[in-house]
């Protein structure tokens, strides 16, 4: 399936914020990238310094742009515009009111929303008849989830719905989630949880994925065992919700899917088994817009979601404005 393109009503910087990387990109209204900006997050400097990172990455790419959409960790409501929740990648996120914050620093409206979701946003766009019923994860630093149902993205309580990383998992028995629970997907299923188990089943040391990636290429069996434990604990997840949720779609996004074959079919080999029969033609799928598709869909934000005005400013009628056809 080829993606539709992107279309905006004016140019805008989309954000996605991570707990290690910033992205920014201005995007135009015909969804074409136009500058692009990736810094540090200073994640350990506290909210503050996060806010300032990514009014510096508007900055540095967003002179023509008419809003901001940024695509955040952690639990986002992005009808006030707040993280409701978050976890220690980015301490002291929660409660951080990150649309009007963001908006006072660029005197720019703010759309926001959870990473995940914003991403699975021009993904369910896509579908046919704009109507996806779609499960959208992604697998990195932690598992974050979207779920898109008759091409309508849930958000829940608190803009809670979709993250599946905090689902319980077997094969994460007693081990603590970063969320503060014990047992979640996350702990098993993530780059990090992948990379703990690999130094408990081998007593070796390994400071990231990729370390356990190559030793798993050289045949090394922790390192497989590791690998092929997280893979599975998230398709046995993925399959379940995708019976739950009657899924056509299922997308498996994020830099953990990256590592190799190893990994895919492993995740590809518990989904499909996990799946009823009437489900089993779906398979996961990578996202649609690739590399982009985070920045892509905080800039689609500004075009679905709640803006955020600058204090004492409306919000400027986008669609109308001389920007839209720049």
């Amino acid at each position: 399936m080829r993606p539709a393109p992107l279309s905006l009503p004016a140019p805008a910087v989309g954000l996605d914020l991570g707990g290690t990387k910033t992205a920014a990109a201005l995007v135009g209204p015909d969804g074409a990238v136009r500058a692009r900006d990736v810094r540090p997050t200073p994640a350990a400097e506290g909210a503050e310094a996060v806010l300032d990172a990514l009014a510096a990455a508007v900055a540095a790419v967003g002179p023509d742009a008419r809003a901001v959409g940024v695509a955040a960790a952690g639990v986002v409501d992005p009808r006030t515009g707040t993280v409701t929740s978050a976890t220690d990648s980015l301490p002291g996120w929660a409660g951080t009111p990150l649309g009007p914050a963001l908006a006072r620093r660029t005197g720019l409206p703010v759309a926001c929303d959870n990473d995940v979701r914003a991403a699975a946003g021009p993904e369910s766009a896509a579908a046919p008849g704009g109507r996806a019923n779609l499960l959208y994860a992604a697998v990195g630093t932690g598992v974050g989830g979207a779920v898109a149902v008759d091409g309508r993205l849930l958000h829940g309580t608190d803009g809670l719905a979709g993250h599946l990383g905090h689902l319980p998992a077997t094969e994460a028995a007693g081990l603590d989630c970063p969320c503060g629970a014990t047992g979640h997907l996350e702990a098993v299923a993530s780059g990090p949880g992948i990379t703990a188990l690999y130094r408990r089943l081998s007593g070796r040391t390994a400071d990231r994925l990729q370390t356990v990636a190559a030793r798993a290429a050289d045949g090394e069996a922790a390192a497989v065992r590791a690998i092929t434990t997280g893979a599975r604990a998230a398709g046995g997840v993925l399959g379940g919700l995708a019976n739950a949720l009657g899924c056509d779609r299922v997308v498996v996004g994020g830099g953990v899917p990256g590592i190799g074959p190893l990994y895919r079919t492993a995740l590809a080999d518990a989904f499909g088994a996990a799946l009823m029969p009437p489900l089993r033609r779906v398979r996961p799928r990578a996202p649609l817009f690739g590399a982009d598709a985070a920045v892509l869909g905080a800039a689609a934000l500004t075009a679905t979601a709640p803006l955020h005005p600058p204090a004492g400013h409306p919000v400027p009628p986008l669609a109308h404005s001389s920007g839209a056809s720049s």
